[in-house]
């Protein structure tokens, strides 16, 4: 671990811009320390190429020089002086791309889209990291420059592929680290090294300037020392690239912003009998004392068939599945066989067995499968796994390379074949001192919800940053969650359960949240009309009533649909509820509720129905 001096700087970007913004450090000091641990760490296989130390001292009096003379950057550039790393398969201008195969490598002309996006917003590159050659692999030895040494224990592998970006956040080397994940090489490492890691929904960080693996699952990922890290680097290198065929612009209401967790949420966990641990005791410790964690934090647990999911996991690495590994890679393999590592030239030639036939096979097989996810997000609000079953040592991994490599993918390989987005969070240490963690999963673009969750797990871990040893930061929180990809709706009447019109709310996908009841500020009616007995709700501003209701989460999507269900005197305002809180919920117009009765003193529609003869 960094020894105690140094770990009070703590490179996590919420005390690192408090103490710019407070004049207590500069940027140039940040990088001398940065500098005196790389030089500490010796030949640790963290890294392949790095900016000069010259070089990076002349950044950083720049950027002391203009923080004295503008403090306001720091508003402007939310990384303003963050230093980070980066994978080495991903292009920076000035330094070359290997992609941990020397005869591959080239100068980029232009660095990626999400590096361009870092550092406009005032990063600062260190350098780049070491992987599994061509980001094949989940162990991180498959690297002619060396095994990124795991600062908890070296005889244990620090996991990949994005081995040197895990290590580096890890030990203190930079703040956060671009890997990439197209199996689970950004989760992985992450459980390996007491980081957070975060796997976004393919599309939403660029791929532009990134060496593909498979490129239909490839994305960038980033790793942190907290959830909140994860989230404002998202913020930054996230967003639409038409250079990048395969991107995605996240849906009107997606924020990038951390929340807090909400007081209850439903989780999906696999089946005791079908957790997989690879006869490791301490691992299937971590994960029941996690689930334990969970449950305190407001966990309901919907437990789950794995077996799907699992055969998921194994069509990546099938003959169908390599082939497109094999795809981005067929012109230099064909020419430079002998350039690549044998396990990795081994699992990349794989692909050339696979018929289109076959291709076509496998994708069906994964829409199929890609139902029962479905399934599972429509009852549960994510999904809970191991980060890993197990973790082996370097000597283990030499010895046997492919099976242990499967294994590490039990949890991780499905979640980019059947398009969902994950973070895996750190859980604390084994009994033997090793770092273990879980990873949340969810349907695309539900990364705010699942930092949510992650944050709040995370901190009642108590687990310090990475080897640092660093305490987590305090961490201030939104006040008002994300509303993508939901929204929760206040209802008063026909729509609550067992009433006439609740089929209507549950065909649009729409899930009970909780009882509630509103500020003493409205009173209610009964709508006069033929149809369906419907209550009116009004604000008041003197004699008001709490009334009784129910809160229902709405899909997003569903909200357009839901409006123009509701007929006219009624619509959707912001309601005020007893605890404070306000949500969108049924509102009256005044003029509608002349005539009608006047059924406050009942405080709700249901003990009005129960008074009726």
């Amino acid at each position: 671990m960094v020894d105690s001096q140094s770990a009070m700087l703590s490179l996590d970007i919420a005390r690192l811009r408090a103490d710019y913004r407070a004049g207590h450090r500069r940027p140039s000091a940040v990088i001398e320390e940065i500098l005196s641990r790389i030089a500490a760490r010796g030949d640790d296989g963290v890294w392949i190429s790095r900016v000069s130390d010259d070089a990076l001292r002349a950044d950083a009096a720049k950027l002391d020089l203009r923080l004295g003379e503008d403090p306001l950057v720091l508003d402007r550039e939310p990384l303003f002086g963050v230093p980070f790393a980066i994978k080495d398969n991903i292009d920076i201008v000035g330094l070359p791309t290997t992609a941990a195969c020397p005869t591959y490598s080239y100068q980029p002309t232009r660095s990626a889209t999400a590096v361009e996006r870092l550092c406009r917003a005032g990063a600062i590159a260190i350098g780049k990291t070491n992987l599994d050659q061509f980001a094949t692999g989940l162990v991180g030895v498959r690297s002619p420059y060396g095994v990124a040494r795991n600062p908890f224990d070296p005889a244990f592998i620090p996991g990949g592929s994005s081995s040197g970006s895990a290590v580096a956040v890890s030990a203190g080397l930079a703040s956060f680290a671009l890997g990439t994940d197209t199996a689970g090489s950004g989760r992985v490492p992450a459980g390996f090294n007491n980081i957070v890691g975060l796997k976004p929904t393919v599309g939403l960080v660029p791929t532009t300037g990134v060496v593909p693996a498979c490129r239909s699952l490839d994305v960038v990922s980033i790793f942190g020392l907290t959830v909140p890290d994860s989230l404002a680097v998202l913020a930054v290198a996230g967003g639409f690239d038409a250079d990048d065929i395969y991107a995605r612009a996240a849906p009107l209401g997606y924020a990038a912003r951390l929340c807090a967790a909400p007081a209850s949420f439903r989780v999906a966990v696999p089946r005791p009998d079908q957790r997989q641990f690879f006869g490791d005791a301490d691992a299937r410790d971590m994960f029941d004392a996690a689930l334990a964690r969970l449950a305190a934090l407001g966990a309901a647990f919907v437990e789950i068939d794995y077996a799907p999911l699992a055969e998921a996991a194994a069509v990546l690495y099938s003959a169908a599945g390599v082939a497109e590994r094999t795809a981005a890679l067929d012109a230099f393999v064909a020419q430079h066989a002998e350039a690549l590592h044998p396990v990795t030239r081994r699992i990349i030639e794989g692909g050339r067995g696979a018929s289109a036939v076959d291709v076509y096979k496998a994708r069906d097989r994964l829409r199929a499968l890609g139902r029962h996810a479905e399934a599972i997000f429509t009852d549960a609000d994510m999904l809970v796994v191991p980060t890993s079953g197990t973790i082996y040592r370097v000597d283990q991994v030499l010895a046997d390379p492919v099976q242990l490599n499967s294994n590490l993918g039990h949890y991780t390989n499905f979640v980019n074949q059947l398009d969902l987005c994950a973070l895996a969070v750190p859980g604390g240490f084994r009994r033997d001192g090793l770092p273990a963690g879980i990873t949340l999963i969810a349907p695309p673009f539900r990364e705010p919800q699942l930092a949510a969750v992650g944050q709040a797990f995370h901190r009642a871990g108590g687990v310090p940053l990475g080897a640092t040893g660093a305490p987590q930061p305090e961490i201030t929180l939104s006040d008002s969650p994300a509303s993508y990809p939901s929204l929760d709706v206040v209802v008063l009447g026909a729509h609550m359960q067992g009433l006439p019109l609740n089929r209507d709310l549950q065909a649009l996908g729409a899930r009970y949240v909780a009882d509630c009841r509103t500020a003493a500020r409205y009173r209610l009616f009964r709508l006069p009309g033929g149809g369906v007995a419907r209550p009116g709700m009004i604000r008041v501003a003197e004699h008001g009533t709490a009334i009784a209701g129910e809160i229902w989460r709405l899909p997003t999507a569903a909200v357009g649909p839901f409006l123009a269900s509701i007929p006219q005197p009624l619509g959707l305002g912001d309601i005020e509820l007893s605890d404070g809180r306000r949500l969108k919920g049924f509102l009256c117009e005044a003029v509608a509720t002349q005539g009608g009765e006047d059924i406050t003193r009942f405080g709700g529609w249901r003990a009005y129905l129960a008074s009726l003869p």
